[in-house]
């Protein structure tokens, strides 16, 4: 892509995105991912009401008088972005490719923690880790992640979840929050999924476009592999071709629904032809009760 036309894409995803993150998500953001808890602030004399369990025995001690340590929340977080780019990522029937979705989605994120003082990373996997970008702060380094979201070109096509999970909970040793970005159409992931979320905050983000729900009727078509290339005739009109069809994409989601609740993880279902901001603010508000 041309360096005038990426920095094009770029401006037009940070206008809408960062708009969006002002106006909508930093306060939501802001409660419901909260940090990794308390850090110590300072020593200051006691005063009536004071929790006696918080005063320092030993500057007590030395001056003679009773003192208590401050706690501030420690708000800074690290925030990871697994983005897949798997082929199967560059389909979309009506507004966007799903691809494109999962950009403006992690865009919108990364706006959000940058403006809770978050540290920022990146994970582009395939059927293997393609690019780590480390955890960062400010708006520099947010607008590199929107030119590589933009413009970055994967060697491989397929997809292995399980493979980036594990990359993760090698690479990041300190808890994190990680937003799962995929289409989820792969298994063999679940072991990778319950061991991540373990040591992590691990959220699902499910893109997926409405033909990949339903066949629709429209003749005999060829159609492709979006990861392994293999083409094959298929007649729509077949009701039975159809109905076997749709019976695969719910067996799936059965089956990611159950993965998700055995591994306590959140998801967040989005559908390429529909707003984005209501099923992220539908998966905040849902954090948000349970705290």
């Amino acid at each position: 892509m041309e360096a005038a036309e990426l920095f094009k894409k770029v401006r037009k995803i940070e206008i809408k995105t960062r708009g969006l993150s002002n106006q909508i998500f930093s306060g939501h953001y802001h409660s419901v991912f909260k940090g990794r808890g308390m850090a110590f602030s300072e020593v200051r004399e006691y005063q009536y009401g004071d929790d006696i369990r918080s005063i320092d025995w030993n500057v007590t001690a030395r001056f003679n008088h009773p003192y208590i340590k401050v706690f501030d929340e420690e708000r800074e977080l690290t925030v990871m972005l697994l983005i897949d780019v798997s082929g199967s990522n560059q389909f979309g029937t009506q507004k966007a490719l799903k691809q494109e979705i999962i950009t403006e989605i992690a865009a919108v994120l990364a706006f959000s923690a940058i403006q809770n003082n978050d540290k920022v990373g990146v994970l582009f996997f395939s059927n293997q880790v393609e690019k780590f970008i480390p955890p960062k702060k400010g708006t520099t380094h947010i607008l590199r992640i929107i030119r590589e979201l933009i413009d970055f070109q994967p060697v491989h096509h397929e997809t292995n979840i399980a493979e980036a999970l594990r990359y993760l909970t090698n690479a990041i040793k300190k808890r994190c929050t990680a937003f799962l970005l995929s289409d989820f159409l792969n298994k063999g992931f679940q072991d990778a999924i319950k061991i991540a979320n373990k040591k992590h905050d691990l959220i699902a983000v499910q893109i997926f476009d409405e033909r990949e729900t339903e066949m629709p009727d429209v003749g005999l078509i060829r159609v492709k592999h979006a990861e392994t290339g293999k083409q094959l005739w298929v007649d729509t009109t077949d009701r039975a071709v159809r109905h076997r069809y749709r019976k695969w994409f719910d067996h799936h989601q059965e089956y990611l629904n159950d993965l998700f609740l055995r591994s306590g993880v959140d998801v967040a279902r989005i559908r390429t032809d529909q707003d984005y901001v209501k099923p992220l603010m539908n998966l905040f508000r849902r954090r948000e009760a349970r705290r």
